[in-house]
């Protein structure tokens, strides 16, 4: 069976949340620390580059001037019940911010389904 969407799970109401949020990667460990403390369990965490307003910027090394086009990033993929969702956003964007351009952002998505591999259990169980 290959349906993504079966009938038991056509219009159910969606209890997890995905959270992908970009930000500066100084601030990874204050985020993480910060993200504990609050009851988050577990995040996934991905070295990325990118850019949005600052469209990169210009450095010099050995005495060449070149530009930097995509600016390194840190990317937090967590997963949490949609009652937890608002708190761990909020608790990112009070960490992650420095008031400087470039602090990133932060994308709130429903999760169809989640699956615990080694027990089998689903949704809010498997996180």
């Amino acid at each position: 069976m290959s349906s993504a969407r079966t009938p038991a799970t056509f219009g159910r109401v969606t209890t997890v949340k995905l959270i992908i949020a970009a930000i500066k990667p100084f601030k990874l460990e204050e985020v993480r620390e910060a993200l504990t403390s609050i009851g988050v369990r577990g995040m996934m965490v991905t070295e990325i580059k990118g850019f949005g307003a600052q469209s990169g910027h210009t450095e010099i090394y050995r005495g060449a001037e070149y530009a930097v086009n995509f600016v390194p990033k840190v990317k937090l993929e967590i997963v949490v019940t949609a009652a937890m969702a608002d708190q761990v956003v909020e608790t990112i964007q009070t960490t992650a911010k420095t008031d400087k351009i470039g602090d990133g952002k932060i994308f709130v998505l429903d999760v169809a389904q989640a699956v615990r591999v080694r027990t089998g259990e689903t949704d809010n169980d498997a996180i």
